[in-house]
């Protein structure tokens, strides 16, 4: 049993470019070094493991009691707005005792687009 009874899996569309998976394993980082008992797993649409499903199954193993599922894309486009919702489905069925929760795309919190914002002034001084 892991020491957190919930779980986060960050969901990117996925690359065959292992340099594209960078910077959302770099957020997996950062959690783990801020909140070191949150189980926290990368999972990918397409391209590049793990899918989903495996990402599910490494959390489940570990007993989590809810999973936290954060689309890391800009906006709610095709794949957060039409394949996350059946996946979640199936993540559903196969694993009943999770309880899942699913955010908003993570480039649709005000923060964000703060900090987007201040980013891209920051070089026009």
């Amino acid at each position: 049993m892991h020491s957190s009874s919930s779980g986060i899996i960050l969901f990117a569309h996925g690359s065959r470019d292992p340099l594209w998976r960078a910077p959302i394993e770099a957020v997996q980082n950062e959690i783990l070094q801020q909140h070191p008992g949150v189980a926290v797993r990368c999972a990918y649409l397409e391209l590049c493991a793990p899918d989903m499903a495996q990402a599910m199954q490494e959390l489940a193993d570990l007993g989590v009691a809810s999973v936290t599922i954060v689309p890391m894309f800009l906006g709610t486009g095709k794949h957060a707005r039409e394949d996350l919702p059946g996946l979640v489905q199936a993540l559903r069925a196969s694993h009943p005792q999770v309880r899942i929760h699913v955010q908003n795309a993570i480039g649709e919190d005000p923060r964000m687009t703060a900090l987007m914002a201040s980013i891209a002034c920051s070089g026009s001084t």
